[in-house]
């Protein structure tokens, strides 16, 4: 690529200069700083000035941040859920996916973790964005969920199975095809008439199955979990990835801290009824929403209480938490965008400000095998980048306005106001 389509030739550095970097992982600013890109990554991190004639992109006192990363997603989800067609074509599937996908990086999203699209989409539009074709977050893809005959995934083109060998062959497919990783449904949910998210759809030798087939291939599985007693059958199967947790007593939260698991509470899905009746749920969906938020948010609070998990303790219990949007995450909504809103819930839930910024940036690339690579801006990490005008540390709905979007040193979106040339760092204050 070439630096008319945002991205500078691999030798050639961007400077981006005058801001002040946030890091996400020691809770800390640093002002007054320069950071030069090249080759898709953070080169340097420094006081020196840009030299003469260098390509740079003025801050002005603003703040610098890593990208965006949204651990559940669903790109080829329609609504209503009701008007899935199990059979559609995939190219339509994946130029739907594509379209989320685009909104969602020029949100500032630049990584997401799919767990479920129809006809593996989010298979295609990686494998699209890979060859330069189009543009997308980086995707980190279920492909296809597995669900029980007639459970949670019934109707939304999952895989259907049923016993041990069933779900070990479902699941060794999904990872044949490309997949990452795994996603079961182990509970109900709050989408359909008559189900509940309280009992266990799933035996512990199916949970087993797909856990087997993820080892194989050196991944893990996650689970669409609502309640306690199904996710301490799953602990018991090794399952390491929880979505949701609707109602989470204190003895399971315990338990999942003490094994460390990654939990993504989608709280979302439980507080926008404006956005779910402008995307054409039903007036029950809605309402079984808002009955279930309460407790939603206090099974959340429950976990926290249980402990957060301490990337720099590795020996130390506590769950990692996540933020996933399950709604399309560069979907306006409230003055912002899903992911966005998402982040501001779990601080309201009971996490910090840091804590809620790292469950966007530092912490969801771990989950996504991109520990040492992305979530935060430090030397040799990709350069994927947003920045701010003012300091989400101290304020998270300072994401609410993102003025710059970077992804592997590509320029996504600049509408970063003209900064004069007036200081030797470039706006330092």
């Amino acid at each position: 690529m070439t630096a008319t389509d945002g991205r500078a030739p691999a030798n050639e550095p961007v400077w981006l200069s005058g801001g002040h970097v946030v890091d996400v992982r020691s809770g800390k600013v640093r002002r007054d700083t320069n950071v030069v890109v090249r080759g898709g990554r953070i080169d340097r991190i420094t006081a020196d000035a840009p030299p003469p004639g260098a390509r740079t992109v003025r801050l002005g006192g603003r703040y610098l941040l890593p990208g965006l990363i949204s651990v559940h997603t669903h790109l080829s989800v329609v609504y209503p859920f009701s008007a899935t067609d199990e059979a559609e074509d995939s190219g339509i599937t994946a130029l739907r996916a594509l379209s989320r996908a685009r909104d969602a990086l020029y949100a500032g999203v630049t990584t997401i973790r799919s767990v479920h699209e129809q006809n593996r989409a989010d298979l295609l539009v990686r494998t699209a964005a890979g060859q330069g074709w189009v543009e997308a977050p980086r995707i980190v893809g279920a492909g296809r969920a597995i669900s029980t005959t007639g459970g949670h995934g019934h109707g939304s083109a999952c895989v259907y199975a049923d016993g041990y060998d069933s779900f070990l062959r479902a699941a060794r497919a999904e990872l044949a095809a490309g997949a990452d990783l795994i996603k079961i449904f182990i509970t109900g949910g709050i989408a359909h008439q008559g189900e509940s998210f309280t009992g266990a759809q799933m035996t512990i030798d199916e949970m087993r199955a797909v856990v087997r087939a993820a080892e194989e291939h050196n991944t893990y599985v996650t689970a669409h979990a609502g309640a306690g007693s199904a996710i301490r059958e799953a602990l018991s199967a090794g399952v390491r990835g929880y979505e949701h947790a609707y109602e989470l007593d204190a003895d399971t939260a315990r338990q999942m801290a003490a094994q460390r698991v990654y939990l993504t509470p989608t709280l979302c899905v439980t507080r926008c009824p404006e956005w779910m009746a402008e995307h054409s749920f039903t007036p029950w969906q809605i309402e079984r929403a808002l009955e279930v938020g309460p407790g939603h948010l206090a099974s959340i609070r429950t976990a926290i209480a249980a402990g957060v998990a301490d990337p720099d303790d590795p020996e130390r219990p506590g769950i990692t938490f996540l933020a996933g949007t399950d709604y399309p995450p560069g979907e306006p909504i409230e003055d912002t965008v899903v992911a966005v809103r998402e982040m501001e819930f779990l601080a309201e839930a009971g996490l910090s400000t840091e804590q809620a910024l790292r469950s966007g940036t530092l912490e969801a690339a771990r989950l996504v095998g991109l520990q040492g690579q992305a979530g935060a801006v430090e030397e040799g990490h990709l350069a994927d980048l947003i920045v701010t005008e003012r300091d989400p540390l101290s304020d998270l709905s300072a994401l609410r306005r993102i003025a710059f979007v970077m992804q592997a040193g590509r320029i996504v979106r600049d509408d970063l106001p003209a900064v004069p040339d007036t200081h030797p760092t470039e706006g330092a204050q």
